[in-house]
């Protein structure tokens, strides 16, 4: 049975982080300044992998991760993050920086540069400030403790109004697996694997191969099932290391003992990322059934959570069941109104081409819930089904994305 446990990403036996304030983000006048870089350190080289984003306008931190995985057949000894700069859009400049900070935490730590991964968040197009990351690296190395995971979660913030971090247990007849993990991500969110980042940890022993298939399986159900914006950024990433502290050897990417508790602390995250969207107050879980296919169950919930009109709708608490059958409708999913269904909560709004506009009162109640389900049925008879997270849109969204460069 899984168990939540303290620590965040480094709830697990190896790893080290912190974070420190190096002067990237702009400080408000009266605070003190806000941390903008994290540094996530493994007592030794270990398995690493990752999954980067598919936008083809790439950050210089992507390209160098990629490159340094790449090189080291899937390890790694650290991953440096700052925010306030997503050092993307900045050319061979970029580059420069990002290799540099890989070099300075190598040579912080006593690794080889490769085995460094890199990471960045903010505002895109604006070169990183390498001094300010250099000194932030030898502040953030003599901080680095077992227990630093939180302020870790703090530094790699932006626009978000919370930390996000998680830790799970696994009890085993070998003992006991741990995994951690912590992510950023407010807007610019729609992954599509991957402004979001993700750090996941375990002390389970998996080689690299194996840990690979493990994150695609767990994204691919987690951090690629949320969206806040339906916008995929240049640098989003998710991040996964393994000590193999606990002794326990996972050779099976599907193996429930490795996936059960990173979909649990992934999905959590996940989640936690739609709950603090920019200008969000509703987290919503967007469920299709009755699909004639894998792809055809994502394709509609992908196409509804997307929708300005669904997400305005429940932030207005409008159970508008005719933007569901809509968007389902031109998502280009194989859809049958005539034997289609929508649901708000256990609320049936719709069935079999029939709408049931005498339980909108109950709908409507439900529309007012902080967290809220939506069903749509595609009506094919179809057994297949999928669910994505989404939030609603609100005045604050356009408030924050207006105004976000100055």
């Amino acid at each position: 049975m899984i168990r939540s446990v303290a620590g965040g990403v480094t709830a697990p036996r190896g790893f080290r982080a912190a974070g420190v304030a190096c002067g990237i983000k702009k400080q408000r006048s009266g605070g003190d300044p806000p941390l903008d870089l994290a540094l996530l350190v493994a007592d030794e080289v270990v398995p690493a992998a990752a999954v980067f984003t598919t936008n083809r306008a790439v950050a210089a931190p992507v390209l160098v991760s990629r490159d340094h995985l790449s090189a080291t057949g899937g390890r790694a000894r650290a991953v440096v993050t700052n925010s306030g700069c997503a050092n993307a859009a900045t050319g061979s400049a970029g580059l420069e920086a990002a290799r540099a900070m890989a070099a300075a935490t190598a040579a912080a730590v006593g690794c080889r540069p490769e085995e460094v991964l890199v990471a960045s968040t903010g505002v895109i197009g604006v070169q990183l400030d390498v001094d300010k990351v250099r000194r932030g690296i030898a502040a953030a190395t003599a901080e680095l403790a077992p227990d630093g995971g939180e302020r870790a979660s703090l530094a790699i913030m932006t626009t978000d109004t919370f930390p996000k971090s998680c830790a799970a247990a696994l009890d085993t007849p070998a003992g006991t697996i741990t995994v951690g993990g912590m992510t950023k991500g407010a807007g610019m969110i729609e992954p599509r694997m991957a402004t979001m980042l993700g750090y996941l940890t375990t002390d389970a022993r998996v080689e690299p191969p194996v840990l690979a298939a493990a994150l695609r399986y767990v994204v691919d159900r987690t951090f690629n099932a949320i969206t806040v914006d339906g916008e995929c950024s240049t640098n989003d990433t998710v991040f996964v290391m393994a000590s193999g502290a606990s002794g326990i050897e996972i050779t099976d990417p599907t193996d429930p003992r490795l996936i059960e508790p990173l979909i649990h602390v992934a999905g959590h995250l996940a989640r936690e990322i739609v709950r603090g969207g920019e200008g969000a107050t509703k987290l919503v879980t967007v469920r299709i059934t009755g699909a004639a296919s894998p792809a055809d169950a994502w394709l509609a919930a992908r196409t509804i959570a997307n929708s300005p009109l669904v997400k305005t709708a429940v932030h207005g608490g409008d159970p508008n069941w005719g933007r569901l059958i809509a968007a389902a409708g031109r998502s280009g999913a194989d859809f049958v109104l005539e034997h289609a269904s929508v649901s708000v909560g256990d609320v049936e709004v719709f069935a079999n081409g029939t709408p049931h506009d005498e339980r909108t009162p109950e709908a409507e109640r439900v529309m007012q819930q902080a967290e809220l389900t939506i069903t749509v049925d595609l009506g094919t008879g179809g057994p297949h089904e999928a669910t994505m997270w989404t939030c609603d849109f609100s005045a604050e969204y356009v408030k924050i994305n207006a105004e976000y460069r100055t």
